[in-house]
């Protein structure tokens, strides 16, 4: 091992030990009983005039949308699992990206709930739409994760040489890297946001917030460790792949720029496509495979 693979894999390890992981777990639990304690009080405070809420929006109509705030804090966790998971392989990576999106579309649906309209035309009120859209795209989705993690459990285990050594050294460094920038864009998003809707009377769109900046970020990391591939592989199947898993990453990013059924599809084929690129990879790389399809 090279000393500048001691030097990161220490530093690494005291970052993300399993005590840190562990009480980050514990803090977004408290955090989630919390914030969904708070909202449902700002909500019954805004509906009974218990006491003066500065805020406006459809968050605070109906006490299912208090949901919405634990799974915000759950997704934040998430985020943080996936930047622990870069360093292990780009196909955990993306499995972890899929997983985020499923998450933040669900957080959509509990959001959009109170603007459901039951006595109206179901299918000419875009509300009402949004909601088949949402959760049709949230099964297909599912089925689609479910199937590229079946594909991910098939990859053939490699052993780990000097190459794939520094490899992984350079993703832990990345990772160290892309923590502290998460964590201040997260920051700085939420800040502009709340003081937007109380001081300005701004309400943007809360679906997009952060996230917008995360996967953006995300892209330039994953670019950064897809060219670094380039150092240490040399095997064509390996590179498609991993070019296809950024494509994917730009694909959910893309989502966040439009509404509606767009938005949802542009989702699902993001998904699809990583599940394509892991299935071919899989047909190439795994001997089982090539011995069951001829």
């Amino acid at each position: 091992m090279k000393p500048w693979h001691h030097f990161i894999d220490k530093i690494f390890i005291r970052i993300f030990s399993e005590k840190n992981q562990k009480n980050v777990e514990r803090a977004t639990l408290w955090l989630s009983m919390t914030g969904f304690i708070i909202h449902l009080i700002l909500i019954y405070a805004k509906k009974y005039s218990w006491f003066h809420v500065p805020i406006e929006g459809s968050l605070l109509i109906d006490p299912i949308s208090a949901i919405y705030t634990p799974f915000s804090i759950v997704l934040v966790f998430e985020i943080y699992l996936l930047v622990v998971n870069l360093p292990r392989s780009f196909t955990t990576s993306v499995s972890k990206q899929f997983e985020i999106i499923s998450l933040i579309l669900i957080r959509r649906i509990f959001g959009d709930i109170p603007k459901i309209n039951l006595k109206a035309n179901w299918m000419s009120t875009p509300e009402n739409v949004q909601l088949i859209y949402d959760v049709m795209g949230v099964l297909i989705i599912f089925f689609l994760i479910f199937l590229f993690n079946k594909g991910r459990s098939r990859l053939p285990n490699k052993p780990l040489n000097p190459n794939l050594q520094s490899f992984v050294a350079s993703k832990k460094a990345v990772s160290l890297i892309l923590l502290p920038i998460l964590i201040i864009t997260s920051l700085t998003s939420v800040f502009n946001w709340i003081y937007g809707l109380i001081y300005l009377q701004v309400t943007s769109d809360i679906n997009t917030i952060f996230y917008n900046e995360f996967f953006t970020i995300l892209i330039l990391a994953d670019v950064l460790i897809l060219l670094l591939s380039f150092q240490y592989t040399e095997r064509y199947s390996q590179l498609i792949r991993n070019t296809g898993f950024v494509i994917c990453t730009i694909l959910i990013r893309l989502s966040f720029g439009v509404s509606g059924l767009t938005n949802v599809l542009l989702i699902i084929s993001s998904v699809a496509f990583g599940l394509m690129i892991l299935t071919i990879y899989n047909l190439e790389e795994n001997p089982l495979e090539k011995k069951k399809t001829t």
